[in-house]
């Protein structure tokens, strides 16, 4: 159990956190923009579209409408997908459209034309001013296979997003040229993971 603070050391905390609260207060008021972001989750650990799915849940709850595009995943049921689907079709529109992991369809013909639908119809979810975020998911991937040119998203990014759209695109890997243009970039790194444990994906963990 803690020791109960002095009355000294009661004042010297509450001066030092007046102070911290000051500039922290000074800091927000600077900070009047509003904006459509471009926000990448890249890195090697785990988190990227949990994170993602945070934040589209997030959207969600502020009455936003959201567009999901999948590019790698393919047609395994999810939590996140079937919780969304069941529960919000009228704010979510989500589309699984990858053919699963890459090792797997070991067909780049196949690989290819599937992330070029996924990515027609990313671009019909951006274009479209009533969702006010669309996460792409695993595009980086995608992009990292050269399944879609890199240039024509980071053009297509920066030409005809509606201002106040949010982009989220996950997947290790991010290709520099995306990270250039993004306005949030967050990679995440392994510490640890249960699968060099011999453990492996679980529901409600990983999907």
């Amino acid at each position: 159990m803690a020791a109960e603070a002095t009355p000294d050391e009661a004042a010297r905390h509450a001066e030092k956190k007046a102070r911290i609260k000051a500039a922290r207060d000074r800091m927000m008021a600077e900070k009047t923009g509003e904006k459509g972001l471009v926000l990448v989750l890249t890195g090697p650990g785990k988190g990227k579209s949990s994170s993602a799915f945070g934040m589209v849940m997030r959207a969600i709850s502020h009455g936003m409408r959201v567009g999901v595009v999948q590019f790698i995943k393919g047609a395994m049921a999810t939590g996140e997908r079937d919780f969304l689907l069941t529960h919000f079709p009228d704010l979510c529109e989500f589309h699984t459209m990858g053919e699963g992991f890459t090792w797997e369809t070991q067909d780049l013909a196949r690989d290819r034309a599937a992330a070029a639908r996924a990515w027609a119809k990313a671009r019909d979810l951006i274009r479209d001013e009533r969702n006010r975020l669309v996460l792409l998911d695993e595009i980086n991937i995608a992009l990292r296979y050269d399944y879609l040119d890199v240039a024509e998203v980071v053009e297509f990014l920066g030409t005809e997003k509606p201002p106040m759209t949010h982009v989220l695109l996950t997947g290790r890997n991010a290709r520099p040229e995306l990270i250039e243009v993004a306005d949030l970039v967050t990679e995440m790194t392994v510490v640890k993971h249960p699968f060099r444990q011999g453990i492996k994906a679980q529901a409600g963990i990983e999907f």
